[in-house]
């Protein structure tokens, strides 16, 4: 259509969301669906938060806010960053707030990308990565990251990727969509070659900082360097650790400067998010954590049990995340083979399609991730849907016919 702008053609609808309608769709036809897609904790946002964000109804809190957020917010996550990250800000110049972790990014990004600006983005990514580059004007630079790597970018990969060009590096960890976690020693060779880079950005994406297993030590690369603070772009929010995926609040710490510019931004789009939403956050941030272990406990059963049974599906083989609530498996024993009605799984794509058709199992291709042949499935659902979905994986691989040899 000639009055749609030229720069929509750049980018495509997000995949998962894409997904989430398919599965409404098909439940609204009467089709049983497990749905695997999204990334949404099944747990309800714990009830102080709640009883905060009534409060701040009953007292009159339903007005206009400061563009990067109020106050007591600002301060709420300053101290959280001291506190978990050994990180200072500045509440008053170095912290902004935005409606979910995904606008803080594009904020950043349309800041500060000029066309040709390159952006570094690990593959597998984060779906939206990759789009928000390009409305932005920028060029994603892709860094392909296997399996023998524990789906983690290595020094050596982030030295060749980096140009002149080069604005950011995207840090995601845990990762979604693989959960693959980069360690202290990781982070700090990364860090090393940042360091000979000054023109380089970093962006951390600390969002699943808080869902770790197997005493797996979180940190975040300004922690472990802190030469790198002055161009490192600190992001995290509430949706995942505390169940508040609904209400939209991301936020991040970073150079003034780079805080002013991602205001101007948001001053001229949604100018703030909900005022009800930030005085329940800053009750999550302050308020009491005793609920993180319990559902860590609850999600590491999951994933040891989806693990286990993926790993008993014939052609299937899925590695044990560190952290986040995600596995991607591999689908590459299945590619070749066909299904009973005589389709060729000539893809991952292909795979899931079978899967929901044949199964009413709903999950991700790899190649919506930018690393085939996997799949992505989310855990954070009930067990008795896990166990029920793993059974219909194995069941539908089991029906495939043998490749030609």
């Amino acid at each position: 259509m000639p009055f749609i702008a030229r720069r929509l053609g750049r980018i495509k609808p997000s995949p998962t969301n894409v997904l989430t309608g398919k599965v409404a769709e098909l439940k609204a036809q009467g089709r049983d669906i497990i749905a695997l897609g999204a990334g949404e904790p099944d747990f309800d946002t714990p009830q102080h938060i709640k009883d905060a964000a009534v409060r701040a109804l009953q007292a009159g809190e339903t007005k206009y806010t400061p563009i990067a957020g109020t106050l007591k917010l600002r301060q709420a996550i300053a101290r959280k960053f001291e506190r978990e990250n050994g990180l200072e800000y500045d509440p008053a110049t170095e912290i902004t707030v935005g409606c979910g972790g995904k606008h803080v990014i594009f904020n950043a990004l349309m800041a500060t990308l000029d066309p040709g600006d390159e952006v570094v983005i690990p593959a597998p990514y984060w779906v939206s990565y990759p789009d928000m580059v390009l409305l932005a004007e920028g060029t994603p630079v892709f860094v392909e990251c296997s399996e023998q790597t524990g789906f983690l970018m290595t020094p050596e990969q982030l030295e060749a990727a980096l140009t002149p060009k080069t604005k950011w590096v995207i840090l995601n960890s845990p990762s979604n969509p693989t959960g693959a976690a980069y360690s202290r020693q990781q982070l700090k060779a990364l860090a090393d070659v940042l360091l000979r880079h000054p023109h380089v950005w970093v962006m951390p994406d600390d969002m699943y900082e808080h869902v770790v297993y197997d005493g797996f030590e979180f940190t975040t690369i300004a922690q472990v360097e802190p030469r790198l603070r002055e161009r490192t772009l600190t992001l995290n929010g509430v949706s995942k650790v505390y169940s508040m995926t609904g209400w939209r609040l991301g936020y991040c710490g970073g150079p003034k400067e780079l805080i002013a510019a991602m205001n101007i931004v948001q001053s001229q789009s949604i100018t703030h998010t909900s005022s009800i939403t930030q005085a329940a956050a800053a009750a999550a941030l302050d308020g009491p954590q005793d609920f993180v272990e319990p559902h860590n406990r609850l999600f590491r059963e999951r994933r040891d049990l989806v693990v286990g049974m993926l790993n008993e599906a014939d052609g299937i083989t899925c590695r044990k995340p560190e952290g986040a609530f995600y596995v991607y498996p591999s689908c590459a024993g299945v590619i070749g083979r066909k299904t009973p009605d005589g389709m060729v799984i000539a893809d991952d794509t292909a795979f899931v399609t079978y899967l929901l058709e044949a199964e009413g199992v709903a999950c991700v291709q790899g190649a919506a991730f930018g690393l085939s042949p996997y799949f992505r499935i989310s855990y954070a659902t009930s067990t008795e849907a896990l166990e029920e979905a793993c059974r219909r994986i194995r069941r539908a691989c089991a029906a495939l016919g043998q490749p030609r040899t």
